[in-house]
C-alpha cells in the first residue's frame, strides 16, 4: 500500500510489505546479507509499517533527504536514516487570488445600516461607486448589491426592465456593459432633485460625470424603507434607473 500527501508542509508515505522487499530498490550497500540494518530487519517474522517523514515545500523542486522509522507490531522499533534521495518536478500552484485578498475580504462591504438615511444611503453608494476597486475589484458594485431591496428569486426591476438579477455576477456585467459604467470611477456629480414620495419612499435624480470624455449621464435612486420582518427600519434600493432608454440594443447579463 502507498499513500501519499503533498499539500501540506509535512508529507508522510506509509508502505507495508515484509521488511526485505520493501528495500529491493535500495543501494547494494543496504542489501548486502552482511548488513546490520539487514540482519536487524531479518530478526522480524511478521510485518511491519516503514513510515517516511519528510519536510518539503508545496513545490518539489530540490531533493530531499528521507528518514525511516521502522515500527514494528509489538511497538518496538528504531529509527533508521540513510541517504536515499527522492527528486520530484516542481508543481507551481496557481494564484487565482490577489496577493492583498485576504486582508481586504477581512472587512465586511458596507451596507445597509439602521442609522442611514434615506440621503446617507444613496450617497454611501455613489461614494463606493466613485471608488469602484478600493480595497478590490468591484467592490463599490459588491455595496450596491448588499444595498439592493430585491428578491434574489424573483425577476427585478431594479434597473427598469425585468432581469434576472438573482445572481451577483449579472448584476455586475450591467454595471460594466451599459450606459452604467458612468457610475465606476465617476469624477463628478450634482443633486438634480429629491422628493418624498411617501414616507417611506424616497427619489433622489443626479447628475453623473464620468471618467472618459463627454461622459455623463442623469440616474434615479428609488429608496424604500422596509416595515417589519429582519431588515425593519432599513433603508434599501428598490431602483436605480437611467435617464434614458439605456437598453434599447440589449445587454448581454
Amino acid at each position: 500500500m502507498l499513500q501519499t500527501s503533498n499539500s501540506t508542509t509535512h508529507s508522510s508515505i506509509f508502505l507495508s510489505s515484509s521488511p526485505i522487499q520493501q528495500f529491493s530498490n535500495t543501494p547494494s550497500s543496504f542489501t548486502n546479507e552482511n548488513s546490520p540494518i539487514r540482519s536487524r530487519l531479518q530478526q522480524h517474522q511478521h510485518q511491519s509499517i516503514v513510515t517516511m517523514s519528510f519536510s518539503t515545500a508545496s513545490s518539489f523542486s530540490n531533493p530531499r533527504s528521507l528518514h525511516f522509522f521502522s515500527n514494528s507490531v509489538n511497538g518496538r522499533g528504531k529509527p533508521v536514516s540513510f541517504g536515499f534521495r527522492v527528486r520530484a518536478g516542481s508543481a507551481d500552484v496557481p494564484d487565482f487570488l490577489s496577493a492583498d485578498w485576504l486582508e481586504s475580504g477581512g472587512k465586511r462591504p458596507l451596507g445597509p445600516r439602521l442609522e442611514f438615511s434615506a440621503e446617507d444611503a444613496v450617497r454611501h453608494q455613489l461614494d463606493a461607486l466613485k471608488y469602484n476597486d478600493q480595497p478590490r475589484a468591484d467592490y463599490g458594485i459588491e455595496v450596491m448589491y448588499r444595498f439592493a431591496g430585491f428578491d434574489p428569486f424573483e425577476r427585478s426591476t431594479y434597473f427598469g426592465p425585468f432581469f434576472d438579477l438573482g445572481q451577483f455576477e449579472r448584476f455586475r456585467r450591467i454595471f460594466h456593459h451599459s450606459h452604467y459604467r458612468v457610475l465606476l470611477g465617476h469624477k463628478d456629480r450634482k443633486l438634480l432633485s429629491s422628493l418624498w414620495v411617501k414616507e417611506n419612499r424616497f427619489k433622489q435624480r443626479l447628475w453623473v460625470q464620468g471618467n472618459r470624455p463627454e461622459e455623463e449621464e442623469i440616474f434615479e435612486f428609488t429608496m424604500v424603507q422596509r416595515l417589519g420582518g429582519s431588515w425593519d427600519g432599513y433603508w434599501l434600493t428598490e431602483s436605480l434607473l437611467h435617464d434614458g432608454d439605456s437598453f434599447s440594443g440589449g445587454v448581454a447579463y
